[in-house]
């Protein structure tokens, strides 16, 4: 069998085949190229500005656009990464964005004492895009908002004005919904927003027998995006006109005109410049090669997320004063929980089933001359949206909480990790290439899908903390996965779940489907089918979804582990603000891409209020 792993290094593989397919991309992406040139930087900065947006991806290029509404107020941002991408742009080559190294940040965990077993160094990328428009740019484009329980929450951890009836204007006023009518939960949507949502066009297949087995089982059709989460639903993305809607793409490019607003890309702010009254004046950065400083007579937003948000605080002086000593950090304001409190969906790869050749048509045809040439003409076809067919369960596996909140997602997704013959998996994921070889191999050449288990709300904490002073080193991450007791045993009953719908009669008799039931690497001592083997193999199989959250916590002034207050004021500084993932006291139910939107709209209006601005 040839060999992939020696033969053909994924480095120079990525190397080569990316710039011939943005070669070829840039005869047919017009527009993509037009989006790279209204994002190009402004001739010249002024020094003064009345808001720095530190980081134009997911949440600063939605926070820009909403501040320089204000046709008065100047507003800059800066992003350390580029422009989009053109394959960014098509929604059937989104893989290509887990690549690491392109338009990412090259994240790794420390190793993980109780997690991650079969990776290298029991260590796993997590994946923030470095870019305009973030991991909104990167990502697979999931819209899911949540469930209408965790911002109850927030808000009952005495945050007002985050409950679910307070913070659903704002999805509303983000969304512009492209599918049809949604009967009963029509309400909770937004149409004629700037962020179009499309509901993903596949409803045969794989997802049809998905969607049996689960009725089967008793689960209801829902809304994932509606008032009630528990129960099948198909998948809904950030597409719109068969392109990929990042919020670089639908808030921060139609703004870019506008003369108040100066965007800057690939420049890394390295710190943020402080008053002797503790009030932030403004920011050091690095473009070009040369260190400038911009100023802010306003205010200065962080939007980083919660691996880099929390990082260049500290470096600025905002922190656990203990930990800022260790690395020679003048101490501006002593938080102890910047950098605490880190959250991370953990997900269970490998659960496989192979299906009978041919069964599955739709991968072979996305590779065929005719599924281009529709993509090219008029946006449609299989590149219109994500490959295959993908769906997700919500279901409650946990006693005691409220009966309708589920704590684990079952999502299939036709991206089985044998089918690229190990070409990017082990790259992508760091899965050591040995156990990978032994595991995968008999289902290379076989066509497949998969269930993965996702822990939707995890009890495990971990940190972001420094490894020096200098801010062009990543901060040391250790997400402390399945530290926690209970996060393994909600894993292992979502496993059995995903046994059920996969063995289920609606994929064996349509699809020939069989479970891949070889022992995984680590746990062949382990009785196979027991509870003791499912968390061997939780521990050796589950990794990051890259949705880190959590590390600038919002809170009051009452929890000593509170970074911001309710309006994302960071504590013992003035005119700063965190607005990104890492506010979130707790994870919400799903992708966080949604609320991390919405996050930013509300920041919007609570800067405008406090400035005077009726809105």
């Amino acid at each position: 069998m040839f060999n992939f792993f020696s033969s053909v290094p994924t480095r120079v593989l990525l190397d080569a085949v990316l710039p011939v397919l943005r070669f070829l991309l840039a005869s047919v992406m017009k527009e993509a190229l037009l989006a790279a040139s209204d994002l190009r930087p402004p001739e010249k900065l002024t020094v003064q500005y009345d808001f720095i947006v530190v980081g134009g991806g997911t949440a600063g290029s939605v926070l820009a656009a909403r501040l320089a509404e204000v046709s008065w107020w100047r507003v800059l941002v800066l992003e350390a990464g580029g422009t989009p991408p053109l394959e960014s742009y098509v929604p059937g080559l989104e893989g290509l964005g887990y690549l690491r190294g392109n338009n990412n940040w090259d994240y790794v965990t420390e190793r993980q004492r109780n997690a991650l077993k079969n990776y290298d160094g029991q260590s796993t990328p997590i994946l923030q895009g470095r870019v305009l428009g973030g991991s909104s740019t990167t990502n697979e484009m999931l819209y899911v908002r949540g469930n209408r329980r965790d911002f109850d929450h927030w808000a009952e951890l005495d945050n007002p004005g985050w409950d679910y009836e307070s913070v659903l204007y704002y999805f509303r006023k983000a969304e512009d919904y492209r599918g049809g009518h949604m009967g009963d939960t029509e309400e909770y949507h937004g149409r004629g927003g700037p962020l179009p949502v499309s509901p993903h066009p596949r409803k045969e297949g794989l997802t049809q027998a998905f969607f049996d087995a689960a009725h089967d089982l008793g689960c209801p059709t829902v809304d994932p995006n509606g008032p009630d989460q528990l129960g099948i639903s198909g998948t809904y993305h950030v597409i719109g006109n068969g392109s990929r809607s990042s919020t670089a793409e639908t808030y921060l490019r139609p703004a870019a005109s506008w003369p108040n607003l100066h965007i800057l890309h690939s420049a890394t702010v390295l710190k943020i410049v402080f008053t002797k009254d503790k009030r932030a004046a403004g920011v050091v950065f690095e473009h070009a090669g040369q260190v400038s400083a911009a100023f802010a007579q306003r205010e200065v937003i962080v939007t980083t997320g919660a691996l880099a948000s929390p990082k260049l605080l500290m470096v600025s002086g905002i922190g656990p004063a203990r930990h800022l000593a260790r690395h020679n950090v003048e101490v501006i304001a002593d938080i102890p929980g910047v950098g605490q409190n880190l959250q991370d969906h953990l997900g269970v790869f490998g659960l496989t089933w192979t299906v009978s050749q041919g069964s599955l048509p739709l991968l072979g045809t996305s590779l065929s001359a005719d599924a281009v040439k529709s993509y090219v003409k008029a946006r449609g076809g299989p590149y219109a949206a994500p490959l295959g067919d993908h769906s997700s369960a919500w279901v409650k596996v946990t006693e005691g909480g409220h009966e309708d909140l589920p704590d684990v997602e079952v999502r299939l997704s036709p991206a089985a990790q044998h089918l690229d013959l190990g070409l990017f998996s082990p790259h992508v994921y760091r899965m050591d290439k040995l156990k990978y070889k032994k595991y995968y191999i008999p289902l290379f050449g076989r066509e497949g899908f998969t269930l993965l288990p996702n822990l939707l709300r995890p009890k495990s904490r971990g940190s972001v903390t420094l490894r020096s002073r200098n801010p062009a080193d990543l901060p040391v991450i250790d997400p402390n996965y399945l530290s926690h007791p209970d996060d393994l045993d909600a894993l292992v009953a979502g496993i059995k779940i995903a046994l059920k719908l996969g063995n289920a009669t609606a994929f064996i008799e349509k699809f020939g489907a069989e479970f891949h039931d070889k022992p995984v690497p680590g746990c062949k001592l382990k009785p196979y089918g027991s509870d003791d083997y499912w968390a061997c193999y939780v521990r050796h199989m589950a990794s990051s979804f890259w949705h880190p959250a959590g590390t600038c916590k919002m809170g009051p002034v009452s929890d000593p582990n509170a970074v911001v207050d309710h309006k994302l004021r960071v504590r013992g500084v003035s005119g700063l603000r965190v607005v990104d993932a890492s506010v979130m006291p707790l994870i919400t139910s799903g992708p966080i891409l949604a609320p991390v939107i919405m996050i930013a709209e509300k920041a919007a209006d609570d800067v405008k209020k406090e400035w005077g601005i009726d809105v």
